[in-house]
């Protein structure tokens, strides 16, 4: 023990002693091309003087910097990120003019504006240097932050002891898919996960519900509902708009009607961390989460997650540097699709290069910072998601190259994040899960020469533009680069949300959530019925389904209830009660649990007037998206439809009676299963109704939403669940029994 102290007191001097050493020739350099900075007395001074004039100086800077930074940062959290990029500069300068004061001789002097730069070059070279000296230096890394975590809880007034029980760590790897994370497996580009499943882990896959998207899974997954989310975007003819899952605005709605519903504040109520998703789960600790992002002042700690990342240096330069390598990376790739002739392709210029930097570089390296200091600080649940994976694969296609490159860094993040775990002061169990997966193919414009709104004006009679529109992408990444950037800035991020109107008139409301199309009519109140619809446009509904991009349509029929209107060979366009359909029928190639999915969502207050899902080929997987993607998920078919669920064995099987996993909520609680079962009896997790970030709804409100029809397909208890792991409540507060870990099969 005592040689290895030693060993690693030495390695810490010896880096500190190469940094300085840097830092004093680049001041050298700086001095001997600069005109305003000298390191040598008017009388000039030997070569030795001014080197030992640079040395103290660089010397005292570095001190200074390390001692006053972290102070100035700190203060820095107030204002504007904005206002921190100027200031970093001056404030940088005026350390760097300070030191210089500080040389004995007085022969050092610069000019206040040289300083500026001088500092800066100063600050990079100095945290690059110490970057490239600890980049092979794990141990060291992971004893830096256990430090900065133990000081953490140690003001809190914390004490994690041996005894504690395991911790539970979610890593949400967005729009990975069980084929596609099963192949990369075989492949050897994820050997962390390879190792795991061989040694223990258990694999399993889980089927999505219609809306086969983040927004839906996700809300499922962390508040146990995503009653009425018909798509990830959608009319909603009571209240005029438009939402859109991954628009603050959107998702901070969604998450107060799914508290409402369900009464419980999530998922990570009980000292949890919500890292880079797009609802809390009820989490006290978070960080680039999107349904807090339109808040402003202290109430918004989510931005907090990128002042603390980025208040390191090393870790400014080091995720600079990787960002401007991606961003030339994306382009390189995006050439030589283009040279090769890659088919299907979609366009990957404009900004989309800066997107997919900040979704692969900037959020991950966040996100994982994030998560290895929750671990460190001993948190009982923390929920992460890594979207790099879905950004790429939208515009390169699932099961590309450039796809499977970002599954190798994926897989060493959560290898760096299982290695923190050994110095955390609790045992942990890591969890990986993904939302769903991604369907190829070649997009509906660029197969049929239209988009899905072009052919419902044509359908309706109005005029058609020539120029081909181009659907908006639903990438998550998009909007969560923009609306982070507004958070940073302090400005509001919610107002987008009032173009997301549609204009006045009759005109369909035409949106896309991959390939799943919701159509709605915003002069005519109420659900459409299909009678209606053809009173007002006779030729719309035999368009849509007689098109052979499309699989089948869902409407409201006065006569029949709902119905499905499908090509069926010789027999035209059928229309089929919906109630009747099961696993025959229009609806058979789309998979099992296709037709319960289309009810559930039927059922929903807020779905279109006309939903449309795209065809799919079975032999091939591939779906046609309404977006400009050609990996999509939203609706219906092939790879989209099955995430998976990678859990410890310690946890109990989800399907354990052969069954299978069907939809968001039942993950949730099979979730919650495994927090009762990680944290025993005496300590599962509790679910009050005091969340931060969600509504206060008082039980036994008279007013309270109750369950939809459709409910039959919740949740199959999990082994082990019989009994609620949950404590009575404390005299005085409330917790509501109606969420237990794997019970209310029928809720």
């Amino acid at each position: 023990m005592g040689e290895r102290r030693w060993r690693t007191a030495g390695g810490a001097l010896l880096r500190v002693i190469v940094v300085w050493a840097v830092s004093t020739l680049t001041m050298l350099a700086l001095a001997a091309i600069l005109p305003d900075f000298k390191l040598q007395s008017p009388g000039g001074d030997s070569i030795t003087r001014s080197a030992l004039t640079a040395a103290w100086g660089a010397g005292v800077f570095g001190l200074l910097s390390a001692l006053v930074w972290p102070v100035l940062v700190r203060a820095l959290l107030l204002v504007s990120a904005l206002v921190l990029g100027l200031l970093v500069f001056f404030l940088n300068g005026s350390l760097l003019l300070i030191a210089l004061r500080l040389v004995p001789d007085g022969s050092a002097a610069v000019a206040p504006e040289t300083a500026v730069v001088v500092a800066a070059v100063m600050s990079a070279v100095a945290s690059a240097t110490s970057t490239a000296l600890a980049v092979r230096d794990d141990n060291a890394y992971r004893r830096r932050l256990s430090r900065l975590a133990d000081r953490r809880r140690r003001r809190r007034g914390e004490r994690i002891g041996g005894s504690a029980p395991p911790g539970t760590v979610f890593l949400q790897l967005d729009g990975v898919g069980h084929a596609v994370l099963v192949q990369a497996v075989e492949d050897g580009l994820m050997p962390t996960v390879a190792r795991w499943l061989d040694e223990s882990h258990r694999l399993t896959h889980w089927r999505t519900d219609w809306s086969s998207q983040t927004g839906a899974s996700q809300l499922g997954i962390l508040h146990g509902s995503n009653h009425d989310v018909p798509g990830f975007r959608w009319y909603e003819k009571d209240t005029g708009r438009i939402m859109v899952s991954n628009r603050p605005a959107s998702a901070a709605e969604l998450q107060r009607r799914a508290v409402e519903r369900t009464r419980d504040a999530g998922l990570l109520s009980l000292d949890g961390a919500s890292r880079g998703n797009l609802f809390s789960g009820g989490a006290d600790q978070l960080a680039l989460v999107l349904s807090v992002a339109a808040r402003r002042g202290r109430a918004n700690r989510s931005r907090a997650g990128y002042f603390a990342y980025f208040s390191d240096p090393a870790n400014s330069v080091r995720t600079a540097v990787s960002f401007v390598a991606e961003v030339a990376r994306e382009i390189g790739q995006s050439v030589r699709s283009r040279l090769r002739g890659d088919l299907p392709r979609t366009g990957r210029g404009g900004l989309y290069p800066f997107i997919r930097a900040f979704a692969t570089v900037v959020e991950r390296d966040v996100v994982v910072t994030a998560v290895m200091g929750d671990m460190l600080a001993g948190r009982t649940a923390v929920y992460a998601d890594l979207v790099a994976y879905d950004e790429v694969a939208h515009h390169s296609g699932p099961h590309s190259r450039d796809a499977a490159k970002v599954l190798e860094s994926i897989d060493r993040a959560v290898a760096l994040i299982a290695k923190v775990a050994e110095h955390a002061p609790r045992s942990y169990r890591i969890v990986l899960l993904s939302d769903h997966g991604q369907s190829p193919g070649e997009t509906f414009a660029g197969a049929y020469g239209l988009t899905l709104r072009d052919l419902v004006r044509a359908g309706c009679g109005l005029p058609v533009s020539r120029r081909a529109g181009r659907t908006r992408s639903g990438a998550e990444a998009r909007d969560a680069a923009r609306d982070a950037l507004r958070s940073a800035l302090h400005r509001p991020v919610g107002d987008e949300d009032a173009a997301e109107r549609p204009a006045g008139g009759s005109d369909p409301v035409v949106l896309a959530s991959g390939n799943l199309g919701l159509i709605s009519f915003p002069g005519l109140p109420g659900r459409l019925s299909r009678e209606q619809i053809d009173r007002r446009h006779p030729a719309l509904l035999h368009t849509l389904a007689g098109h052979p991009g499309i699989g089948f349509l869902l409407v409201r029929s006065e006569r029949h209830g709902s119905v499905v209107l499908a090509r069926d060979g010789a027999a035209g366009i059928v229309e089929l009660p919906l109630a009747a359909l099961d696993g025959t029928g229009p609806l058979a190639a789309f998979g099992p649990g296709a037709a319960d999915a289309v009810r559930r969502t039927d059922s929903f207050p807020h779905v279109a007037d006309i939903m449309v899902n795209s065809m799919y080929d079975p032999g091939s997987g591939r779906v046609h998206a309404f977006e400009e993607q050609i990996g999509s998920h939203g609706g219906l078919g092939g790879e989209q439809s099955y995430p998976f669920l990678l859990a410890p064995r310690e946890f109990s099987d989800p399907v354990a009676d052969g069954g299978e996993l069907a939809g968001a909520e039942q993950v949730h609680e099979v979730l919650r299963c495994w927090l009762g079962e990680a944290l025993g009896d005496a300590h599962a997790p509790q679910v009050p109704l005091g969340d931060a970030h969600a509504p206060q709804v008082p039980l036994g409100d008279a007013h309270a939403p109750q369950v939809p029809p459709g409910a039959e397909h919740g949740p199959q208890a999990p082994p082990g669940a019989a009994e609620d792991p949950r404590p009575a409540a404390p005299a005085g507060e409330a917790f509501p029994a109606s969420r237990r870990a794997g019970q209310d099969k029928n809720e």
